[in-house]
């Protein structure tokens, strides 16, 4: 049985909980992890890696940086199948505007549905930031227009823009697993001929420019790849980036180029900013 080594983190409620996390964010994004979860009660998260080295070392520099500051820090490794088993006895059908995500043991009937099969990733519209970037995509005409999608977990959001219109998209992913749940996923909702599945790295990606462009990613990541990840993007269209909190947004924007509104001078690309939660998300228009 396949089985995913974590760090659990336990940090108390209160007025520097948000401060925290965003430090916390910023330290492990050095060590790629393969998704964060967080716990129900809203005092910690769980967070997967690729290996048990990845997770001690990740584990090692949290508790220099902020082990004060942690009430719990723990290595722990999930069972792949017990994951399934708790993601199906808790994961409903979510609705996003027109879009429905749905796992397979509760698909409903709507405009757009698009089922998930829950996996160690973001994607299965239960996390704000995959929310926030299906609302933003609702929000422009994607009809034959190439659509990329960085980082895609499961895949959702390539599924979601091929669903709304784009006559082709990529999705993209740097993690083995990820990138075979996303094929399981693109295949069950009839995508396999639409959207093609590539394995690269942020700091390697070189494909043909697409009209949309969606980066769910980290504050980090997208600061230190906005040059690459801007590069993406056509003439004249669009890239939705989230993974962040509101506290980020400004310094996001910032490395694609832009400034918040009010602030904006010539040259310098619109966006529009949405926010659910302690996250954030952002539709910059025009070539970043």
């Amino acid at each position: 049985m396949a089985s995913f080594p974590a760090l659990d983190l336990r940090f108390a409620p209160g007025p520097g909980a948000g401060a925290l996390q965003d430090f916390l964010y910023a330290e492990l994004d050095a060590f790629e992890p393969l998704a964060i979860q967080e716990h129900e009660t809203g005092d910690g998260w769980r967070v997967f890696f690729r290996d048990a080295g990845d997770r001690d070392s990740a584990r090692a520099a949290l508790a220099s940086e902020f082990g004060g500051a942690l009430l719990a820090l723990s290595p722990i490794d999930v069972d792949d199948e017990d994951w399934a088993r708790r993601s199906q006895s808790a994961l409903e059908a979510v609705r996003v505007g027109r879009i429905a995500v749905a796992p397979p043991w509760d698909v409903p009937e709507g405009d757009i549905v698009i089922t998930i099969d829950p996996s160690m990733g973001f994607g299965t519209g239960h996390h704000e930031t995959t929310r926030l970037c299906l609302r933003l995509l609702q929000d422009l005409d994607l009809k034959d227009r190439r659509a990329i999608d960085v980082g895609t977990g499961s895949g959702v959001l390539a599924i979601a823009a091929w669903r709304l219109g784009a006559r082709e998209a990529v999705a993209v992913d740097n993690d083995p697993d990820a990138l075979a749940n996303a094929r399981e996923n693109i295949a069950r909702n009839g995508g396999r001929a639409a959207i093609e599945v590539l394995e690269r790295d942020l700091s390697d990606l070189s494909l043909s420019a697409g009209d949309v462009v969606t980066a769910n990613l980290t504050g980090a990541a997208l600061r230190k790849h906005a040059r690459a990840l801007g590069a993406l993007v056509a003439p004249g269209g669009h890239l939705i980036v989230s993974g962040f909190s509101p506290a980020e947004l400004t310094d996001v924007i910032a490395a694609f180029g832009g400034q918040p509104p009010g602030r904006r001078r010539k040259k310098i690309p619109a966006y529009k900013e949405v926010r659910e939660g302690d996250w954030a998300a952002a539709l910059i228009s025009g070539q970043p």
